[in-house]
């Protein structure tokens, strides 16, 4: 399945309404000062994105690069036959050593399935599912709060 960036970008407007999983914890793994700027606001989320971009290509899913927007970084995700939204955020001025991040994942639905109440993101989503164990995988990661249609 291949990354049809204009359906992306359409759902990218629209995805202001939709339901989202959440997954937010402290962490010092990634380090917010070597991160490319966000261009838009001083938001940090790219290191985490490469990392889970690395991590989702090992699991045969595609990702795009890490992009910018007002609210952080984020990913677009194909595989487990859908496609997603995966979003990161954490302060990026935080000058401690533990920065507390969320990251989201948002399901593409069209206009359609959302009128009619079809393909909502479930409880067990097999990508949330396995960003999540990941994270929890990751002794260096902790503080870890998991929330399902945020």
């Amino acid at each position: 399945m291949q990354i049809d960036a204009r359906r992306l970008q359409l759902n990218r407007n629209v995805r202001r309404t939709s339901m989202a999983h959440l997954i937010s914890f402290r962490t010092a793994r990634f380090d917010v000062s070597r991160e490319k700027p966000n261009d838009i606001n001083p938001i940090a989320g790219q290191s985490v994105l490469l990392w889970l971009r690395d991590e989702l290509a090992k699991a045969h899913y595609q990702v795009t690069e890490p992009e910018t927007e007002d609210w952080g970084w984020y990913i677009d995700v194909v595989g487990a036959e859908a496609s997603y939204l995966v979003g990161a955020s954490a302060d990026a001025t935080d000058t401690t050593p533990s920065v507390e991040w969320i990251v989201q994942v948002h399901k593409n639905r069209s206009l359609k399935d959302k009128v009619l109440g079809r393909n909502k993101m479930a409880a067990d989503d097999p990508l949330f599912t396995f960003i999540e164990r990941l994270v929890r995988a990751d002794r260096r990661i902790e503080q870890i709060d998991v929330t399902r249609d945020a």
